[in-house]
């Protein structure tokens, strides 16, 4: 089994599908004091599909079993229903999932799960109408990802992960209105720890509302049952006592779970990242007019090379110049 230089394999693959977004959250995407400033990449610039199954064989080999679909926004990319389908026909792929700020979901949900889509994940930040357009910068309607939430629902996309970062003064008094709202079957809310992804959200420590401190407000009212925090996840899981739903906490900046992360990320235009949190990426496009046998052996030494724990080093690293998350896929 391939290893990184601290033992942890290589399990898990995000595939950022295209590096443009719809919404501008405050945490990912902030909009300037000029408007905004985001140039994105020109269509001949991405990866075709073809390059990202092409890709994606060659990382199975290597040990991947779970593919994320992200972006950006990955239903802002054409005929992304062909590509879920000729993903899931990769033999060895156990999961297949994807990202979504469910805007453009409500028209898709059955069509992703007739490609061979096997769960979504919709980040959803606040059910407050007006809150929810400050968080997203745009004027755009709460009900329409409702909808989409709704409709991944009928197309039984399941379990239906909702994705929640919680800031101090914008979103955490919403803790148990959210939780309340989605507390059903098949459907896992997962709080998120802000965190210092990227150069442009201005983090910093005082905005983070602490996974502890959610979990003591949620049980005021809800009491939950531990699961625990599996190896090469990422969100410690708790389910209702009742039985009905599931609340997650992902813990990056208090609890950090570096030594057991077995992610690597491609962006839209074919850059492997080892960390969330990396400063620059391996350009693999350039591979791609040489043999799967060299991309391989290419992939697998930056993989037993790799040595990047982040969020365990926060407090005593000055690394800047981090890639922005939009860029991949979070």
């Amino acid at each position: 089994m391939l290893k990184d230089h601290l033992e942890r394999p290589l399990s898990s693959l995000r595939i950022s599908v295209i590096d443009a977004c719809n919404f501008r959250c405050t945490y990912c995407m902030p909009v300037d004091k000029y408007g905004e400033n985001y140039k994105f990449l020109p269509k001949n610039k991405l990866l075709t599909f073809s390059e990202i199954i092409r890709l994606i064989k060659v990382f199975v080999k290597l040990g991947v079993k779970k593919i994320k679909i992200t972006g950006g926004e990955p239903l802002l990319r054409a005929n992304i229903c062909d590509f879920i389908s000729s993903l899931s026909k990769i033999p060895g792929i156990e999961d297949i999932s994807l990202t979504t700020n469910g805007y453009l979901l409500a028209d898709k949900a059955q069509l992703l799960k007739e490609a061979g889509l096997h769960r979504v994940t919709i980040s959803l930040d606040s059910l407050q109408p007006h809150n929810f357009q400050k968080i997203i910068g745009r004027k755009y309607s709460l009900e329409k990802v409702l909808q989409g939430i709704s409709a991944a629902e009928q197309a039984q996309l399941f379990p239906i992960k909702i994705n929640v970062v919680l800031i101090k003064n914008y979103n955490d008094k919403e803790i148990l209105d959210i939780v309340k709202y989605f507390k059903k079957q098949h459907y896992a809310i997962r709080f998120i720890e802000y965190m210092d992804v990227g150069n442009v959200n201005g983090w910093q420590m005082q905005q983070v509302v602490t996974s502890k401190e959610i979990l003591q407000k949620i049980e005021e009212e809800y009491p939950l049952v531990a699961h625990g925090l599996e190896y090469g996840e990422v969100a410690d899981r708790y389910f209702h006592k009742d039985g009905i739903g599931e609340v997650n906490f992902i813990s990056s900046v208090t609890k950090p779970f570096c030594s057991s992360c077995v992610r690597a990320r491609v962006s839209a235009e074919g850059k492997l990242y080892t960390c969330l949190f990396a400063t620059e990426g391996h350009d693999l496009k350039c591979l791609l007019n040489e043999s799967d046998d060299e991309v391989h052996k290419y992939l697998s030494n930056i993989w037993k090379n790799r040595s990047d724990r982040y969020s365990e080093e926060r407090s005593s690293t000055t690394k800047k110049n981090k890639v922005e998350m939009y860029h991949i896929g979070g």
